[in-house]
């Protein structure tokens, strides 16, 4: 039924060109992208200012992205009636799905076997599944989220607020995206599949928090991180709760830092269309509020470190990440979207460097216990 309809949709919409600059807004699976505002395919409005008929916000145009980015492109050369759907899942926006995947990489970087690297093959269907995950919560997201958009210049132009997917085409493909999503899931062992499972309830309910609760990030944090768990068990069986807990806490104290540098892009539209954030909760403390989020999420990295038999690489590892996270806030303006823009998406390159410490840190190892017994064998001798 589901092929049948795609295929149909696909026919009606073959002579529709969409725009390629679409924009979403906080990262989740689940909703983040840049503040492209008004952005059409190939080409920026001549005007500085956006202006939305139905709400009257108005936006200024004082920066802009780079637009030939090579997910952008794979977008724009698809089929036109792939596009909307594409965008839909944020295949354009690549940066969520790193961040929802890197802590699965730690996770099973810290559970492989002394001196070896991660399972490459784990590696890859952790990857897999971090997109289709983060697509499905996307169009979670959109739906949820579709009037709220339609009042944004920035949102306006999304696949579902503007018209390009209706509801029920929505939910036909999040049907499918949660159906290969469960065919990677169900590669795994029996442990990790009711423990991913378990996790569905948070990738639907975060969408609603914004609604309810000026700390939607912290729920975007349990959703996210979720991996930091999940790969821990897929590679053993089950998880060390000694280390797996303290990563766990680590990914949500770093997702906080860097969705409310995130969310302070859109709190002036925020406050105008009635939604709650960590960065309207904390305001002008914002700097004091990360710089106590860095320190918990350094204490559980380190924590987890020790429980895991960590090495000397990992902690060097830690020290840079502790630099950059120092730098992340302390020379962050708030009140530019470009600066919290370039923050946000700087966190990714810190995913990626505390994974090499993890890796280099577990090879390590090897060596370590090599020298302790070459000292055991000599105290014999």
């Amino acid at each position: 039924m589901f092929a049948a309809k795609f295929t149909s949709l696909l026919t009606l919409n073959t002579l529709r060109r969409v725009h390629g600059g679409t924009c979403l807004p906080h990262i989740s699976p689940l909703s983040h992208c840049p503040p492209c505002k008004g952005r059409k395919s190939g080409a920026f409005p001549d005007s500085r200012k956006t202006f939305h008929l139905s709400t009257g916000l108005q936006k200024e145009e004082g920066w802009r992205r780079p637009f030939a980015l090579p997910a952008t492109n794979i977008v724009n050369s698809a089929p036109a009636a792939l596009q909307p759907y594409l965008r839909l899942m944020r295949l354009d926006k690549p940066i969520g799905t790193w961040l929802l995947y890197l802590p699965c990489t730690w996770s099973i970087g810290l559970a492989a076997d002394p001196g070896c690297l991660p399972d490459l093959g784990l590696l890859t269907l952790f990857g897999t599944g971090a997109l289709l995950m983060r697509g499905a919560g996307c169009t979670i997201n959109d739906m949820w989220d579709k009037d709220f958009d339609k009042k944004v210049a920035r949102t306006a132009s999304r696949p579902i607020a503007s018209g390009e997917v209706s509801q029920t085409q929505a939910l036909f493909f999040l049907a499918g995206q949660l159906s290969l999503a469960l065919g990677v899931l169900l590669c795994l062992n029996y442990y990790s599949i009711a423990l991913g499972a378990a996790s569905l309830s948070l990738v639907v309910t975060y969408p609603l928090m914004k609604r309810i609760t000026y700390w939607p990030q912290l729920v975007l944090g349990l959703t996210f991180n979720w991996g930091a768990l999940l790969g821990w068990s897929a590679v053993a069986g089950s998880c060390d709760w000694s280390v797996c807990l303290p990563l766990y806490f680590s990914g949500v104290m770093w997702t906080l830092i860097y969705d409310t540098i995130y969310a302070h892009q859109d709190k002036d539209d925020d406050v105008k269309i009635g939604v709650k954030s960590t960065a309207l909760r904390f305001g002008d403390q914002t700097k004091p509020w990360l710089s106590g989020f860095m320190v918990a999420m350094m204490s559980g990295l380190v924590t987890a470190g020790v429980n895991a038999g960590q090495t000397l690489p990992y902690y060097t590892v830690l020290s840079a990440v502790a630099v950059h996270l120092t730098h992340q806030i302390y020379t962050l303006d708030i009140d530019k979207p470009e600066e919290c823009w370039k923050k946000f998406v700087s966190n990714k390159n810190l995913g990626l460097l505390l994974f090499l410490g993890i890796v280099a840190g577990n090879l390590w190892k090897e060596r370590r216990e090599t020298l302790l017994q070459n000292e055991e064998l000599e105290a014999h001798r």
